[in-house]
């Protein structure tokens, strides 16, 4: 992918670009300011060639082979029936109609929309076995043998899940989430758990395990994602509600050209993080709701020596027009990074709750190691979070303790405005590996409980921020 840099006008019209005004010393004056490189066409750019797939006008009702409408029969054989037809005929629609239908792993085939219509349930079967057999697939960022999305598709294309209805995985701590160990979540000692073999695929991934040989599923306790497409082109999700996760919700994995447009996300489990795009290019997150027991979309591109395996970047995405309540973060990067991350963009987005706890999150370490850069917010409106509102974090998990130091630089924030936080910013780098090349400018940060937090930051410039009412130099942010 081309990566993102000024046009020749620009730079003879004196735009910076992505070079940057050093940070002030300790006790000096503050620097001019000087003109940065506009991002946001690029952004324009990028949205435009992201298309939805389109379908042919038929329909394939999942009622005519054999599901029923009672929230107990298991219609897995029905769907599975409905979209081999569907995209043996060339594709279109797999109509789920109104009422209940149970079922176990949803697999989609290219061509196919599965549309659930108003007052359209599928719940998802709560018998691990009915996600059998394994799939391959990512999981935290390493790849291996599991257990099956609940909706699935490899190597497809054009393929869609659209509508008004709801998604329910039927998730709770007394089923999938109890697998994460936690007992606050209706674990108790002595009942299985994911963290061995959990243990055991990261080590794996260290040690170039073949995939076909990294085989969990039963027994292993790796809870399935909710919808993962997986090396597919051309993908929409739209429309739909989703409720309780095993865990993550939209996984996108390794996928070009995605929309995720108007979906409600409902679900406050452990890990439930609302949207994941994991080494995909191309991606629209656009007017959804995300209300989340993680962050509500974390950006990733595989986990240490196993995404750079892989190496394929996440790059390219359009965030626009979301809403955000309870999760970690609203728009987080992280923590598996390894394979980069650069050129994203997030607008017009609306974010509150008191427990929503960061605004803009980017969470790395010295084991993930990798460059995440070109990240531009601008006028997102934040009711109020736990803690900061921008929010950098090299120490995160494993922190220093690694041999692969991460880049992070070039980050824009702009027309922010907070009511309540207990940081503004909240900026850790490593003194061997700083953080490079951010700007905060028109925003205002209001009921700030603590002074910024920022170590190992060059070319840190402020202009037009305001905290607690009052003006702020990047001198003064800075202690200077």
């Amino acid at each position: 992918m081309a990566e993102l840099r000024p046009n020749r006008r620009q730079l003879l019209r004196g735009i910076a670009g992505f070079a940057a005004t050093p940070i002030v010393a300790r006790g000096g004056a503050q620097p001019p300011a000087r003109p940065v490189f506009d991002p946001w066409p690029q952004a324009e750019e990028i949205r435009s060639r992201i298309v939805p797939p389109r379908f042919p006008q038929r329909d394939f009702v999942v009622t005519k082979y054999g599901a029923r409408p009672d929230g107990k029969t298991d219609g897995t054989e029905a769907f599975r029936r409905a979209i081999g037809e569907c995209a043996a005929s060339g594709g279109g629609r797999v109509l789920v109609p109104e009422g209940q239908f149970l079922t176990g792993a949803i697999h989609l085939h290219s061509g196919v929309n599965l549309h659930l219509a108003a007052g359209a349930t599928v719940l998802f079967s709560r018998d691990p076995r009915a996600y059998l057999p394994v799939v391959f697939t990512r999981w935290e960022g390493v790849e291996c043998m599991n257990y099956s999305p609940f909706v699935y598709a490899d190597g497809q294309q054009n393929i869609a899940i659209t509508g008004s209805g709801t998604l329910d995985g039927q998730a709770s701590c007394s089923h999938w989430w109890p697998w994460k160990g936690r007992q606050d979540c209706g674990w108790k000692p002595g009942q299985p758990s994911q963290q061995r073999a959990r243990d055991r695929l990261v080590q794996m991934g260290e040690q170039d395990v073949p995939v076909e040989q990294r085989v969990f599923g039963e027994g292993a306790c790796l809870r399935p994602q909710f919808i993962q497409p997986h090396r597919c082109r051309n993908v929409l999700i739209q429309g739909v509600t989703l409720v309780n996760s095993p865990m993550w919700e939209i996984h996108p994995v390794l996928c070009r050209n995605v929309t995720v447009r108007n979906v409600t996300v409902s679900s406050h489990g452990p890990n439930n993080d609302g949207c994941d795009p994991e080494s995909c290019s191309d991606v629209l997150i656009e007017g959804c709701r995300f209300d989340t027991g993680d962050d509500c979309i974390a950006i990733k591109s595989g986990r240490n020596r196993d995404g750079r395996r892989v190496n394929v970047a996440a790059e390219n995405l359009v965030i626009r027009g979301c809403e955000m309540k309870d999760g970690h973060g609203g728009v987080t990067i992280g923590s598996e990074v390894s394979g980069n991350v650069r050129n994203v963009f997030a607008e017009d987005c609306r974010m509150h709750s008191p427990n929503l706890e960061r605004a803009l999150r980017i969470k790395t370490n010295a084991v993930r190691g990798g460059a995440i850069e070109n990240i531009f917010m601008r006028n997102v409106k934040v009711g109020q979070v736990s803690d900061a509102v921008i929010h950098v974090d090299f120490y995160y998990e494993e922190g220093a303790a690694g041999q692969h130091l991460p880049v992070v630089r070039n980050i824009q924030v702009q027309g922010v405005t907070c009511a309540k936080s207990k940081y503004a910013l909240y900026l850790r780098a490593f003194e061997q590996a700083p953080l490079t090349d951010v700007t905060v400018e028109q925003c205002t940060f209001d009921n700030v409980q603590q002074p910024n937090r920022i170590e190992h930051v060059r070319n840190l410039r402020l202009r037009e921020v305001r905290i607690n009412g009052e003006r702020v130099s990047t001198a003064a942010a800075t202690g200077g």
